[in-house]
C-alpha cells in the first residue's frame, strides 16, 4: 500500500488523537476521525488564506525587486567590461538584453566588426548572475558549429571558435548609462566616441587592445 506524505500525516494526527481521548475515541472512532478530519481541514483552509492575504499584487513584486537592486549597489556601482568576437546571433543580443533587464542592470553593447564590448553595471549579486550567463550558460560558440561539418577536422572553421572573455571589472561612483542599448559602430573612432561622451573611454581602449593582442598573437 501506497500512502501519500498528507496521508501519513493524517493518519499519525489520527492515532494521536486516539491516545488523547482514551475510551470516548475508542466508543466512537468513527466521530473522533471526523473530528480531527474537520479540524485539520480548518487549518489547511486557515494556512491557505494567510498565503494569500500575504501575496504581493505585481506593482508590490516589481518594488521589491528595485528595492533589492538599490540596496546591492549601497557600497558602490559594480561594472564589468566583456568582449565577444561574434555577436550576429539575434538568440544571443537577446539573451544578452533580456537578462540586463530583468536583474534591473544598467549598461552598453557596443559592435564594431570583430570587436564587441558588453559594458554592465549592477551589485555584486547581479553581476555574479550575468557573468554566469555569458560565461557558462550561453554557447556563444554553437552558431559556428552548426555550419562546420563535424567529421571534418581539418575545417578551418573549428578553429574561429567565438567565445565572451571578462576584460575588466572594477567599482565605480556612479553608473555611466542607462538601460542597456546596442550599438552600431563603423569604425573604431565611433565606438570610442560613444564611450567617451559617457565618460569612460577607457572601456573601449580595455576591450580594443585585447582583440588587438590576441589578432597578433594568432
Amino acid at each position: 500500500i501506497v500512502i501519500s506524505l498528507k496521508q501519513s500525516y493524517f493518519l499519525v494526527k489520527i492515532s494521536n488523537l486516539m491516545r488523547v481521548l482514551g475510551s470516548e475515541a475508542v466508543q466512537d472512532p468513527t466521530k473522533a476521525e471526523q473530528y480531527v478530519r474537520n479540524q485539520m481541514a480548518q487549518r489547511v483552509r486557515t494556512h491557505e488564506e494567510t498565503n494569500e492575504a500575504r501575496k504581493l499584487t505585481p506593482d508590490q513584486r516589481r518594488e521589491k525587486k528595485s528595492k533589492r537592486a538599490r540596496e546591492d549597489i549601497a557600497n558602490g556601482v559594480h561594472a564589468y567590461v566583456y568582449r565577444v568576437k561574434n555577436l550576429d546571433d539575434p538568440a544571443h543580443r537577446f539573451k544578452v538584453e533580456t537578462n540586463c533587464k530583468q536583474l534591473q542592470m544598467t549598461g552598453c553593447v557596443i559592435q564594431c566588426k570583430d570587436t564587441n564590448i558588453i559594458v554592465v553595471e549592477g551589485g555584486p549579486k547581479q553581476q555574479k548572475k550575468f557573468r554566469h550567463l555569458l560565461l557558462h550558460r550561453i554557447k556563444w560558440n554553437k552558431t559556428i558549429k552548426s555550419h562546420v561539418d563535424e567529421d571534418d577536422d581539418n575545417d578551418d572553421q573549428g578553429n574561429d571558435r567565438n567565445k565572451c572573455v571578462l576584460l575588466w571589472q572594477g567599482t565605480v561612483k556612479d553608473r555611466a548609462f542607462g538601460e542597456i542599448k546596442f550599438k552600431q559602430c563603423p569604425t573604431e573612432n565611433f565606438a570610442r566616441e560613444h564611450f567617451r561622451r559617457h565618460a569612460v573611454e577607457h572601456y573601449w581602449d580595455i576591450g580594443n587592445n585585447e582583440a588587438i593582442l590576441e589578432a597578433s598573437s594568432t
